[in-house]
């Protein structure tokens, strides 16, 4: 397995991760946990290491999940899960954002306590609280790297200047956001953020929530239940034009010998050296066919063609509905 740092002086780990949200929640049909205990051991087995979740998956199930299935191979994972998306009390349907330092500690506690560890290898705040100074979130995260709960910390969806403002709190070991060939908001000042500051940068959906992989050819190739028919990007005529960018994709990795998936995370690998993607799947096949994308070997003159065929802002429609965007860059 080929390894990469998170960050020049930060921890090894295999250069693939694996996402495990979709095991459990969001993207609809059944949930089989004994297939995808299957799947995360025959990732471990393969060597891949870097397994991650979240406590509002499910929620809390995929964190119950993913603890079942490294119990007794604690010490072949690195663990990495997210706080700070919490649903309301009276009304499960209503989300909101808390980084309240007394918040932070009861939700590490409960997160320990579902995946059945003592301590959570790369714990993140999920999505920046507005209304909590960045400097009180992360304090309280420091606090839990000294008690032995946490051994590194870690923002989703940050803005450039929160990066830097919680680094010189505790410093932050990996930044976390959406990226790939149809989200390339990072490349606006968060990757800089990360290679001056020393962060690894992980990026979630680097095939565009399954997109990019060419299988999906219709909204009704989702489940009825599948959240990705409710997302901008997925419907009616943003559908249709995104599509035409995958078919181009689809041609350039037919040109290099490989599936779109593995053109797409090879695009995504070649962008730094201390990028680590965290692609999600229920399916062994096509964990194993994500890892063959750590063998395509793109050259400078293959990105330009990406480039040319995708270059940034092609995609159509946002990357989530107003109030759900409205928490990214926080």
């Amino acid at each position: 397995m080929q390894t990469r740092t998170l960050g020049p002086k930060g921890p090894q780990v295999s250069a693939l991760g694996l996402g495990c949200m979709g095991m459990s929640w969001a993207y609809g049909g059944a949930h089989d946990d004994a297939e995808s205990i299957r799947l995360i051991h025959h990732a471990l087995d393969r060597g891949l290491d870097f397994l991650d979740t979240a406590d509002i998956y499910g929620p809390h199930t995929n964190e119950v999940l993913v603890g079942k299935a490294i119990k007794g191979r604690r010490d072949e994972v690195f663990l990495a899960t997210k706080f700070g998306i919490a649903r309301d009390q009276a009304d499960a349907t209503k989300r909101g954002v808390n980084g309240r330092p007394e918040y932070v500690h009861s939700a590490c506690d409960a997160s320990l306590k579902r995946l059945g560890v003592d301590h959570i290898d790369l714990y993140y705040q999920h999505r920046v609280d507005p209304d909590t100074p960045i400097e009180d979130t992360v304090g309280a995260m420091s606090e839990l790297v000294h008690a032995g709960k946490v051994r590194h910390i870690g923002l989703s969806e940050p803005a450039p200047a929160t990066i830097e403002r919680a680094h010189k709190v505790h410093p932050v070991t990996a930044v976390q956001s959406e990226y790939s060939l149809w989200t390339r908001d990072p490349e606006d000042g968060v990757l800089q953020a990360c290679e001056k500051l020393g962060i690894g940068f992980v990026p979630y959906s680097p095939l565009g929530r399954g997109f990019l992989t060419g299988a999906i050819r219709s909204p009704d190739d989702f489940d009825e239940d599948d959240w990705r028919r409710h997302n901008p990007r997925f419907e009616g005529d943003n559908f249709r034009k995104n599509l035409q960018l995958v078919d181009k994709v689809r041609e350039l990795a037919a040109g290099k010998g490989c599936t779109p998936a593995q053109l797409a995370l090879a695009w995504v690998l070649a962008q730094g050296a201390h990028i680590v993607p965290i692609p999600g799947t229920k399916r062994i096949k096509y964990l194993d066919e994500n890892l063959g994308a750590l063998d395509v070997v793109l050259d400078a003159a293959d990105l330009a063609a990406v480039d040319a065929v995708f270059p940034p802002d092609a995609a159509v429609g946002t990357r989530y509905h107003a109030a759900m965007m409205s928490l990214l860059r926080g």
